[in-house]
């Protein structure tokens, strides 16, 4: 993240920034509860296929990351300049690079707590995780902005399709639906970088198995994920009408979501594999929900309820990482509470939380905490007009 700005002025539409905040916040409440063991049903996700709440959080914000894609390549006319290609590429390694330095600091934070001197838990790449959450971010923000200034828009539509079709019969033909290491997600990751790399997952009949939910392969899907979005910021710019764009959005989401579920009976919604039905209902999803905020906040002024975010919305990256950082801190440094060391985290639960409101409630307290908190460093940036891009 490595320039800052003061913003003067923001023509966009305010409910895409509070679209964009409301899916940070609820990626970084599910991302850190007070027990990993006590979380309330909603706030899971989805054992293998299916869908929950929770899992709809991460594509609604590459949906939305796919409607900015659109906008900031209108500055550049969509054209291959050596400006344009330089921000594209320069921006993927940057946020690449940032989920990588995110799995060493966690490395180098656990092997700190185990004992370890800081060489030796500095210098774990033998077991350093080479995909994730930003990683994907990275990969499918990249691959989907050079489609978009080297394909004519006209065929964006057929891009799609291809992407979605061509990764469904991988699946079909790949074991792609099971959860074990024969699925051809899990074996491109492993001959690729190998397990020691890749997330470790577990299968229904409990063996822990290396299996990749952010997987090379599954990234294909989510390039298109984005290039949906993408199309529908061009919706947005071409219908100047707020009206006219909710009923563009809301026709078209509704189109996405339904398809999605009917086809779901021959391709399962599943967010770890990110199946071709899982794109089209929650990119349908993220679009009505967009609509539903531009009617309520641009056309109906109803935006005092968003304000909070809205911090998260206009710095959504760096507070992801700031989050990221935080928890690692708060899962690691120790301190002493009767007769033993337990992390600061684990303290706020089980002796501040756990005690008065009970596991789950506990532990969902913790997490809105921790949100809170997460929004105090927003805001500040947010009352100042400070915008940290990438």
């Amino acid at each position: 993240m490595n320039t800052i700005s003061i913003k003067q002025s923001n023509s966009r539409l305010l409910s895409l920034d509070i679209l964009r905040g409301i899916t940070i916040a609820g990626m970084i409440m599910v991302n850190n509860p007070g027990s990993w063991s006590s979380i309330y049903a909603p706030l899971r996700h989805a054992s293998w296929h299916g869908l929950t709440p929770t899992d709809l959080v991460f594509p609604f914000f590459m949906f939305i990351m796919g409607v900015s894609t659109f906008m900031s390549l209108r500055k550049f006319n969509f054209e291959p300049s050596k400006a344009c290609l330089w921000k594209i590429i320069r921006r993927t390694i940057v946020i690449f690079f940032i989920g990588l330095a995110l799995g060493w600091f966690g490395q180098l934070c656990r092997g700190l707590a185990s004992g370890e001197n800081f060489a030796a838990a500095a210098t774990h790449f033998d077991t350093l995780r080479i995909l994730g959450v930003m990683q994907r971010l990275a990969l499918s923000y990249g691959l989907a902005a050079l489609a978009a200034v080297f394909i004519p828009h006209k065929h964006m539509v057929w891009v799609i399709v291809t992407l979605l079709a061509g990764y469904f019969l991988l699946l079909l033909f790949g074991n792609g639906f099971d959860l074990s290491e024969q699925n051809i997600i899990a074996r491109v990751d492993n001959a690729l970088w190998g397990p020691n790399h890749m997330y470790k997952d577990w299968t229904p009949d409990g063996q822990r198995i290396a299996f990749d939910p952010e997987g090379l392969l599954s990234t294909l899907p989510s390039v298109a994920h984005v290039l949906i979005g993408f199309l529908f910021g061009k919706l947005i710019i071409e219908y100047k009408d707020n009206n006219k764009r909710v009923e563009k959005i809301l026709i078209w989401g509704t189109v996405l979501a339904f398809s999605g579920l009917l086809l779901q009976y021959g391709c399962p919604i599943n967010k770890r594999i990110w199946s071709p039905t899982f794109v089209l209902t929650t990119t349908g999803f993220a679009a009505q929900l967009l609509g539903l905020l531009i009617w309520i906040i641009d056309i109906n002024k109803k935006e005092k309820w968003s304000r909070f975010f809205h911090a998260f919305g206009v710095n959504p990256l760096f507070i992801y990482v700031l989050a990221g950082v935080l928890a690692t801190l708060l899962g690691t440094i120790g301190i002493p509470y009767a007769g033993e060391t337990i992390a600061v985290k684990t303290y706020f639960y089980e002796a501040l939380l756990r005690p008065w409101a009970g596991d789950y409630f506990g532990s969902l307290l913790y997490a809105l905490l921790f949100i809170s908190v997460c929004w105090a460093f927003g805001y500040g940036l947010y009352k100042k007009d400070i915008y940290i891009k990438i």
